[in-house]
């Protein structure tokens, strides 16, 4: 299955920009949804956007709608996750989830994701004021 590695985060002032990279292993990387979640301190964790590796379609939460983007790059196996606008409140540890499509029969992408996905360790954002 493919493991995703997390990288690009870092600390940043209120309104700066920072692009989160996720490289995957395995074989292929069409046929997944690739999402990212985040979960700041003492906070539920939260399911940030995702794209489809099948037609590229890309969901976000209504929270970074306009300030973030999702995107990826077929041939370096690695999906993105452009953050621009930051404030504090998102700050938090983000994690790069992979899951083969097939296995979200009957499910919404982040739930999904969050019950049958491959996890990183995660990359600390940090945005402060």
């Amino acid at each position: 299955e493919m493991q995703p590695v997390e990288s690009g985060g870092g600390l940043v002032q209120s309104g700066g920009s920072l692009r989160l990279s996720c490289a995957t292993s395995g074989s292929t990387f069409d046929g997944y949804l690739i999402g990212w979640f985040r979960q700041a301190p003492g906070k539920e964790r939260e399911g940030v956007s995702t794209i489809s590796m099948t037609d590229r379609d890309r969901h976000y939460v209504d929270s970074v709608k306009g300030r973030f983007t999702i995107s990826s790059d077929n041939a370096k196996k690695t999906v993105y996750l452009q953050l621009n606008s930051l404030s504090p409140e998102d700050t938090a540890v983000y994690y790069c989830v992979s899951v083969p499509f097939t296995r979200c029969s009957g499910y919404g992408g982040f739930t999904c994701l969050a019950t049958f996905g491959s996890w990183g360790l995660g990359t600390q954002v940090t945005v402060s004021s």
